[in-house]
């Protein structure tokens, strides 16, 4: 009897101290948060218990508490979101540059489903998709209200299985339905060639795990193509809408000989970080050209940015779209994830592109379409605006004065073969428009007459904009 006492009071003092432990977890998370927060947990507790007595059917708690995190985090700004455990699979799959879909990015504009720009060589660029249009419904499904995780992942699926998109295109007086096979998306993110003038031509079309082994392999092999030498190069970053900032750190590095390239600020200690370039032996800085346009964001402005700043290159094109922003992916138990803008990040001197973009040193838009040059070639009239950063809902500003100091952020080919009511209208024009590009002849235009420009950017100067038939006109024009 003594000894089944002994181990009664043993017991009963193991669970006074696991609660006292408990007692002191709930003391210090009460002081961790406000009373304001604990009462708006009470209602949310409140409304949740609502819900699952009265709706009209049983729901999950695991649902509404998906639910209302991925709401939670879309109200923030347009590039946080919570990761389901398949979705945050699909992200790790997609930075390695293979996932099943469709190839197109996309955003909310406006309270509508829109492709940002068609990915090349994919399924939706083949059937003829364009920047700006809008994704009415996805098969029979309206996307009104739709959040952009949900509609990742319906578009999302194995190779041959058929969806249909029915889309809305400006100036295009009906909609129109796109039927397209899904494909396993493999971007090859670096394509190079060389031009017939002997300059390099390099495209980078996202950043992801290689980009960066990438872009030395093709410089490699531009050297031994020129005796060791290197003419010039065009770097293209048209329509690439970012991705892992360490590549984008990596590609700067290779055109650098030392210096800054980028750096971010945050709320955290380990948010505020610098990026720098690495000294080099043997450094020859060859004459270089940067094409960007409204789809070049994210890690391109990194890129685009530091070799401006830098005077390392000419950027030429259009604004860039203005995203200033750093994500970072916070694995959670459940292998779900939130990916939360946790900084700015600035260019070395200092600018924030969030919400403003980088303006080209030589302003060079395409020719636009007009109604006659569209309709002799049997297409339909369309005239899409660029999507920028400031156009998304919830953006954040850059956090700097108007004097930009800190304060106290394409056409498409068709499917071969594919049936008329498979593509979306317009399709057809896009190898004669891809025939003349003159933000790359005046790319090689600059790179001939490079001394000429590199004094103008050593002197602090930048070019008049040129427009697409090569005449200087004022920027206020």
């Amino acid at each position: 009897m003594m000894k089944r006492h002994r181990w009664s009071i043993t017991l009963a003092i193991s669970v006074i101290a696991c609660f006292l432990v408990l007692q002191e977890v709930a003391v210090r998370r009460a002081q961790a948060l406000s009373n304001d927060t604990y009462q708006e947990l009470d209602t949310f507790a409140s409304v949740l218990a609502i819900v699952q007595k009265n709706y009209v059917e049983p729901v999950t708690t695991k649902r509404l508490i998906d639910g209302a995190i991925s709401g939670m985090l879309a109200s923030l700004d347009p590039h946080s979101a919570y990761l389901t455990p398949d979705l945050y699979r699909d992200l790790e799959v997609e930075t390695r540059g293979s996932f099943g879909g469709l190839g197109i990015e996309i955003t909310i504009k406006n309270g509508a489903l829109t492709v940002v720009a068609p990915i090349e060589d994919t399924p939706a660029y083949r059937a003829g998709l364009k920047a700006g249009d809008q994704i009415i419904k996805i098969d029979d499904d309206f996307t009104k209200d739709m959040s952009l995780t949900e509609a990742v992942k319906r578009m999302r699926g194995p190779k041959g299985s058929k969806i249909r998109l029915t889309l809305h295109r400006n100036n295009v007086p009906e909609l129109f339905t796109v039927t397209l096979a899904r494909d396993v998306i493999k971007i090859q993110s670096v394509k190079s060639k060389m031009l017939p003038e002997g300059y390099g031509y390099i495209r980078v079309t996202t950043f992801q795990e290689n980009t960066g082994d990438g872009v030395e392999k093709a410089i490699d092999e531009f050297e031994s193509k020129d005796h060791g030498k290197i003419k010039g190069i065009v770097f293209d970053l048209r329509d690439n809408p970012g991705g892992l900032l360490n590549q984008a750190v990596k590609v700067s590095d290779d055109f650098l000989d030392g210096g800054l390239i980028v750096y971010t600020q945050g709320r955290e200690e380990n948010q505020q970080q610098k990026y720098f370039s690495h000294k080099k032996k043997d450094f020859v800085e060859y004459p270089m050209v940067v094409i960007v346009n409204g789809g070049s964001a994210s890690a391109s402005e990194i890129v685009a940015g530091a070799l401006q700043d830098q005077k390392r290159a000419v950027i030429l094109g259009t604004q860039t779209f203005g995203k200033g922003s750093v994500q970072t992916i916070l694995p959670l138990d459940d292998h779900s994830a939130l990916r939360l803008t946790t900084a700015r990040y600035y260019t070395p001197t200092g600018r924030s592109i969030q919400a403003v973009g980088i303006n080209p040193d030589v302003e060079v838009a395409p020719p636009k379409e007009t109604m006659a040059s569209i309709t002799q070639q049997g297409g339909e009239f369309d005239e899409n605006p660029e999507i920028h950063e400031r156009d998304l809902p919830h953006h954040f500003q850059n956090g700097q004065k108007k004097d930009g100091s800190p304060a106290g952020g394409e056409s498409a080919a068709p499917a071969p073969g594919a049936d008329k009511s498979d593509k979306a209208p317009g399709a057809k024009n896009a190898k004669a428009k891809e025939e003349k590009d003159v933000q790359l002849d005046r790319a090689v235009d600059i790179l001939k007459h490079w001394n000429a420009y590199k004094l103008q950017l050593a002197k602090g100067e930048t070019s008049p904009a040129i427009s697409a038939e090569g005449e200087s006109k004022s920027k206020g024009d």
